[in-house]
């Protein structure tokens, strides 16, 4: 049932990729005859909602299973979490779709689920029984629910970035070109931090460390990337013997903190040189480069699904991320709220969007401006997923 399950995923990611594909020919596609303008794009989008739909089922597929062979909700983990985030990605897409029928924003929305997807695969994927802080049923409640809103609150990213690359200015240097383009490059990062990752993995890379951590308990630590920073105090033990070429700060002691920034740092440099790639082929920023494609979209439409799937995903985030969180935290903790980092990251991401909707409902702040709070949005969502979850140790470090 688990291969079953890995199998299914494997599907849905090489589907998803297909939609992708399909939904830039409706954008970037030649159109041979003016005329057939409409009818080019309808066609393709058709096709793009069909294979984006086929995906989802099949990743439907394997979170069922995967939960069958697990024994419980699979979301008790990185692997587990990330993968079924970019699922909840997918879903909100192919809602907005069969709503406003925009081709643009899966040609945006898709890509994006994709590298949320593949960088689950760089965590490790094997089904594990639950620790005693998640053996309740406030598992599948709370984290469901909070990865539903986040996947929902993506979509306005993806509107949002649209807007942006279609009106920003791009025949001159700018602070909006520059933080534009820095969107692109931490995409950019974190396609190669997994590509990366499953290259030193194809080879065999391996090398352990030991230290003591702030408990004054003997740690040993795998690491899967060259140690850049490694272990306070750690010790070489065994495997491929590389650095590291500096030690993690003294605070972060936890079990995997030094593990966790070095991946970080990995994911940095590897974009910057992924990123400088890109630029060197198009000989132009990214978003110059897209801009032309963009210039029949309907800027109000893609200003319009960026606002509504802020007004759908704040309050499916807020009930799962913060209203069901303190109610299991009472239970399992016997308190409500403890400022663990990953409870503050909720409360900022839930201050942020409320407001979001608070500047565009009362202060009118539509367009360009609601554009780069989604954006904003987003890379908080982001920083969620991944800083919190890769280098402040705290009460969630077991994800």
């Amino acid at each position: 049932m688990a291969q079953l399950s890995s199998n299914l995923l494997y599907v849905a990611f090489f589907i998803y990729f297909a939609a992708s594909i399909v939904f830039a020919i409706s954008l970037f596609g030649k159109k041979w005859r003016k005329s057939d303008e409409v009818t080019h794009s309808k066609k393709w989008g058709m096709w793009g909602f069909a294979l984006s739909t086929v995906g989802f089922l099949f990743q439907l597929s394997y979170f069922i299973t995967r939960w069958i062979a697990a024994g419980h909700a699979p979301v008790s983990n990185l692997f587990e979490f990330t993968t079924f985030f970019g699922m909840a990605m997918v879903f909100a897409f192919l809602i907005i779709y069969l709503i406003y029928k925009s081709n643009v924003i899966g040609v945006f929305a898709m890509p994006v689920a994709i590298i949320v997807i593949a960088y689950a695969s760089v965590f490790p994927s094997d089904i594990q029984p639950l620790i005693p802080a998640l053996q309740s049923n406030w598992l599948k409640i709370h984290v469901t629910t909070a990865a539903l809103g986040e996947g929902i609150l993506s979509i306005s990213f993806a509107a949002g970035l649209v807007y942006l690359v279609k009106t920003v200015n791009q025949s001159k240097s700018s602070k909006s070109t520059f933080w534009l383009e820095f969107v692109m490059y931490s995409l950019i990062s974190t396609i190669a931090f997994v590509v990366l990752s499953l290259g030193f993995e194809a080879a065999g890379y391996s090398s352990t460390y030991q230290f003591v951590d702030q408990n004054e308990q003997q740690i040993t630590v795998d690491y899967t990337l060259p140690a850049i920073a490694g272990p306070t105090d750690g010790q070489y033990v065994s495997g491929n013997e590389f650095g590291p070429l500096f030690e993690a700060p003294g605070w972060m002691k936890g079990e995997k903190a030094a593990h966790k920034l070095n991946t970080l740092i990995w994911s940095i440099f590897g974009g910057l040189i992924l990123y400088g790639l890109v630029r060197l082929i198009l000989r132009k920023r990214i978003g110059a480069a897209i801009q032309p494609a963009l210039k029949n979209v309907n800027e109000e439409l893609v200003d319009e699904i960026q606002y509504r799937a802020v007004a759908i995903g704040f309050p499916v985030f807020t009930l799962g991320a913060l209203i069901f969180a303190m109610i299991w935290a009472q239970a399992a903790w016997t308190r409500f709220w403890g400022w663990d980092p990953k409870e503050v990251w909720a409360l900022v991401t839930f201050l942020f969007y409320a407001a979001y909707l608070h500047l565009r409902l009362s202060r009118g702040w539509q367009g360009e401006k609601s554009a780069w709070l989604a954006v904003v949005g987003f890379v908080i969502i982001m920083l969620n997923l991944v800083v919190v979850n890769l280098v402040i140790s705290g009460l969630h470090s077991y994800a």
